[in-house]
């Protein structure tokens, strides 16, 4: 017996048809609670950034030196900037480089110098503090007297104030009637008052004149001293001559020896009665006189001759024509003789090109400077002059009997302005600079010549400022005497740090903080404008050192001795391969350093030589191919074919041009004068040479 079952009616849900089928509808999406939790935790953020900071400041400790700087006296105010800095217990934490320290110390001048760090990990400086002036009060007797501190005069007076510098001085009071007094004197400064007496000792002697008769008028060294015999004159120490003087009496005179502050008694002279008495004057004065060849003194002098016997006198003054006369007084005869001397005259022929100059003669007007003249035989000054060209002056002695000549070609000031520049100059650290005037020529290459870049374009450059290029590039040696932890670093196990190598591993930075150390060396002002160790600017008439500008460094190396030479396109000349030993390139020994070597050449180093090892070129100039490439002043950019007349550069960029091959260079392409490389950072074959502007 079979089970029947109830049939089962499908239920429909919601939103369905009668035909049973569901309708499928679109419904919002909503995550789940586990799911809107899936996004970063707000600790991990916070553990990230604890970590970051970490990293940041073991990084800095990790790169930073330990320098003790000692302040004398403590300072009481200090600001290190430059760069990050961080102070524990008077020790800072710096990384290598430079820096600018200011610092404060009652009584003392503010500080603000510039301070190395170098690669030592502990290093140590001591700075100074410079005390304030001190107040240094002067009493001298005699007030009148005059007073030199270190050597210079001043103004002072009795009393007076003076403000001096810290440290010794030395002081020096004089007057022409007292013994000068030096003392030295050790300033304290911080505005501390100090007192100084010092009393000048008498310079003469007293001494007791007296004759007989008495009355006679006396003279020191022939100067009326106003008194008469007998009396007490005031002598000035040395040799003097006391001379007693009484009409119808011959002069007495007596040489003494006067020492200062010594008082001495002369015994009474015995005043002979005269015969005769000439008293003679010349124009000009100070003539010598003798008689019957005996010299007696000097014009304006009294003579007493013996009377009714011929005396030969005689007047002679360097320069001037002696005079001589013959005379015979009779007794009791006071004469007087009055001679006007005759200048000595020498010839001197003067000719001079251009004829239309014109000269004068010890600043007085003369004419045509072309002529014969007759002047005293005395040093005569000549100076010859004529519009738009440069004046010459000579100083000539001429001679009685002698004819002189001189011959005088004037420069345009052009033309005497490049004879006054010196052919070589040498800088402090030991480089020679040559100077160059430069001409047109042509920069870059054309597009046909094999191993040209794009940013070599050919374009025609005009030359005309004076300048001064370095013979050499700057060695190793050179540059620590600015940075003396320099480090030109080992390439591939080769020494880059000889002595006499070219420095290398150098910022273009680095090569500019040179110039200006070098510039302060040699008392020049600064080409470049420096700020926490960065070039910020340039002053382009400075006559400091500075980089030279690719346009100088291309012509230098490139255009020959005159327009109408050819070009170089290598070092060597115009084409490959160079001669052997011509310069240091990558040769077959740098094979295991280099990419690219040339192929069978050797120069005997694989890496960098000393500077000047190979021929110098045509200019006179070491290394501009090969060796290491080198830094210019100019900005990096690549050139419009427009003529530029003595090009610097961009104004602003970010690189710098690198001119010239190095021993890691080999190929067509960089051995060319045209090559053109651009960098700002250091690199083991590029270095630098200095250069200067010849004029402002």
């Amino acid at each position: 017996m079979s089970e029947q079952r109830e049939p089962i009616t499908p239920v429909s849900p919601p939103g369905s048809n009668n035909s049973g089928h569901v309708a499928i509808e679109a419904a919002g999406f909503a995550p789940s609670a586990q799911e809107q939790q899936s996004g970063i935790p707000a600790w991990q953020l916070y553990v990230g950034g604890f970590v970051i900071v970490a990293a940041a400041i073991f990084w800095f400790l990790f790169t930073t030196k330990s320098v003790q700087i000692t302040f004398t006296p403590a300072a009481q105010s200090v600001a290190i900037s430059g760069g990050l800095s961080f102070e524990l217990g008077g020790v800072f934490l710096l990384r290598e480089g430079q820096y600018e320290v200011q610092a404060e110390a009652d009584l003392h001048e503010p500080l603000k110098t510039t301070i190395e760090v170098a690669q030592e990990r502990y290093q140590s400086i001591d700075l100074p503090f410079i005390p304030l002036p001190g107040e240094l009060q002067l009493d001298i007797t005699p007030a009148d007297a005059e007073v030199e501190v270190d050597g210079v005069g001043v103004a002072a007076k009795a009393g007076e104030m003076l403000t001096l510098a810290a440290g010794e001085h030395d002081i020096l009071v004089r007057h022409p009637r007292y013994q000068s007094s030096k003392q030295t004197v050790q300033i304290e400064g911080k505005r501390i008052v100090q007192a100084l007496n010092i009393a000048l000792l008498p310079n003469w002697a007293d001494v007791e004149v007296s004759s007989d008769p008495a009355g006679a008028m006396v003279l020191i060294d022939g100067e009326d001293s106003g008194l008469t015999t007998p009396t007490t004159i005031a002598a000035m120490a040395g040799e003097r001559e006391i001379s007693l003087e009484l009409d119808g009496y011959r002069t007495h005179r007596e040489r003494i020896f006067a020492q200062a502050q010594l008082p001495m008694t002369l015994d009474t002279a015995q005043l002979v009665q005269a015969d005769a008495r000439l008293r003679l004057t010349s124009r000009p004065a100070g003539a010598g006189v003798t008689v019957n060849g005996r010299f007696t003194g000097q014009t304006p002098i009294t003579l007493d001759l013996k009377s009714g016997v011929a005396q030969r006198v005689a007047v002679i003054l360097n320069g001037y024509s002696t005079y001589q006369r013959t005379l015979r007084l009779e007794r009791g005869a006071k004469s007087d003789l009055n001679v006007d001397l005759t200048r000595q005259l020498g010839e001197v022929v003067v000719q001079v090109v251009p004829e239309t100059a014109k000269l004068s003669v010890n600043g007085v007007e003369r004419g045509n400077a072309n002529q014969t003249l007759r002047l005293p035989i005395s040093a005569q000054q000549l100076s010859i002059s004529l519009p738009g060209y440069a004046g010459y002056t000579q100083t000539i002695t001429p001679r009685v009997g002698l004819t002189q000549e001189i011959k005088v070609k004037l420069l345009t000031l052009e033309e005497a302005r490049l004879a006054a520049l010196t052919p070589t100059i040498n800088a402090a650290s030991g480089q020679t600079l040559r100077l160059f005037e430069p001409f047109a020529f042509k920069m870059g290459a054309s597009r046909r010549e094999p191993g040209r870049r794009a940013n070599e374009t050919l374009r025609d450059v005009a030359m005309s400022r004076l300048f001064y290029l370095a013979t050499t590039e700057v060695t190793n040696a050179q540059f620590r005497q600015f940075a003396s932890g320099h480090d030109s670093q080992v390439y591939a196990e080769t020494n880059l740090n000889e002595a006499q190598a070219p420095a290398v591993n150098l910022s273009w930075h680095d090569a500019a903080a040179y110039c200006n150390w070098l510039s302060d060396r040699d008392n020049l002002p600064h080409y470049y404008r420096i700020e926490f160790a960065k070039v910020v600017g340039i002053n382009p008439q400075a006559t400091g050192y500075r980089l030279p500008t690719e346009a100088e460094w291309e012509w230098a190396a490139r255009a020959g001795t005159s327009t109408t030479e050819e070009q170089l396109r290598f070092p060597w000349g115009r084409s490959l391969p160079p001669p052997d030993r011509h310069g240091n390139y990558a040769d077959r020994s740098a094979s295991h350093l280099v990419g690219r070597v040339i192929f069978g050449y050797n120069d005997n180093y694989s890496a960098a030589a000393p500077v000047g090892t190979y021929r110098a070129n045509h200019k006179g100039l070491f290394d501009m191919g090969g060796n290491v490439a080198e830094w210019t002043n100019d900005f990096y950019e690549i050139p419009g074919k427009d003529a530029v007349s003595n090009p610097q550069g961009p104004a602003a960029g970010e690189y710098h041009v690198i001119k010239g091959s190095s021993w890691m260079h080999g190929t067509i392409t960089e051995l060319r004068y045209s090559f053109r490389d651009y960098g700002i950072d250091a690199r083991a074959d590029v270095g630098f040479r200095i250069a200067r502007n010849a004029e402002s």
